[in-house]
């Protein structure tokens, strides 16, 4: 039987939920080790990196990376989900707003904002989740939160239909809810608004490109070429600083073993975490330099031919 290992960039199709593609990865690749990178409700669709054998080690190096977007919001409706998909309990059939508008108010959300999470989200409070309460008929008190919005543009805007509708680009922080982005953006309009559709276009630096489709998945397993579309382990840290450890060091660091700052091409900072390779690009693991010492330390190793 094939061990498959590495990260398995997923298109992934409506009504799935994250937890449904990881079990249809599992039956199709006949392998119980598959973790996804960041969940996606049922109705979004997009990049869903799963993370095959040792690479689950990875998951979470590449949740905490930023993630992209694309939205599109209805203007005129406001519903208890914050999308299309929940009970309407607010309505304007005469919206009248316009581009400048649009754009000024776009603009208000680069930078740091503050979100407080929607009832119908898996941010646990007290206990529970909150969609489990708000399942129950409850609303409650949530704290809000604070985001990063690296950037945010207009797509398209239509204002010649019943309900306008207006689409946007956003380079967004990991824990970003983009159906209350939407929401806020029509309350700083002065309207109602819903996420009316969502598609995941980047997720830790991996694209729309770069995926596969579950079909697409089980012909590779067919034909015997699915280990030749997974992305390496180690590209999940691609932000971190890259060094090469001395060939007579490799062997101590996959020991987990300190080795000496100066074991190490070109020097590190002191308090950095590094991906650190052997002179024959080896990737050994994920280590940390000492704040006093700056000796090199074990974070987490991967040893060439551990299963």
């Amino acid at each position: 039987m094939i061990t498959y290992e590495g990260i398995l960039p997923i298109a992934k199709p409506v009504g799935f939920t994250s937890h449904d593609v990881v079990a249809k990865a599992r039956g199709i690749l006949k392998m119980k080790r598959i973790g996804h990178t960041g969940t996606l409700d049922p109705a979004v669709t997009g990049v869903l990196p799963l993370c095959l054998g040792r690479a689950t080690r990875m998951v979470e190096y590449l949740q905490e990376l930023p993630k992209e977007y694309e939205a599109t919001l209805v203007l005129g409706i406001a519903t208890d989900t914050e999308d299309m998909t929940g009970t309407i309990i607010e309505q304007d059939e005469h919206v009248s707003v316009d581009m400048d508008q649009i754009s000024e108010v776009l603009s208000r959300f680069i930078g740091t904002i503050s979100q407080v999470p929607p009832m119908y989200s898996a941010v646990k409070q007290d206990g529970k989740r909150l969609y489990e309460l708000a399942r129950e008929g409850k609303v409650v008190e949530r704290k809000a939160r604070e985001v990063t919005i690296h950037e945010l543009e207009l797509i398209s805007y239509q204002p010649d239909i019943p309900y306008p509708e207006l689409s946007f680009r956003v380079l967004c922080s990991k824990g970003t809810y983009i159906r209350t982005l939407c929401v806020d953006i029509g309350r700083t309009l002065g309207v109602p608004a819903s996420m009316l559709r969502l598609k995941r276009t980047m997720s830790a630096g991996i694209r729309n490109e770069h995926c596969l489709t579950l079909e697409q998945v089980a012909e590779h397993v067919q034909a015997g070429t699915l280990q030749s579309c997974l992305l390496p382990i180690d590209r999940a840290v691609q932000h971190l600083p890259a060094h090469i450890v001395e060939e007579e060091k490799v062997q101590a660091t996959l020991q987990g073993q300190r080795v000496s700052p100066y074991a190490i091409k070109p020097s590190a900072n002191r308090g950095d975490v590094i991906r650190l390779y052997s002179p024959t690009e080896q990737f050994l693991g994920i280590f940390r330099v000492g704040e006093e010492t700056g000796a090199i330390t074990p974070v987490k190793v991967f040893l060439p031919d551990s299963n």
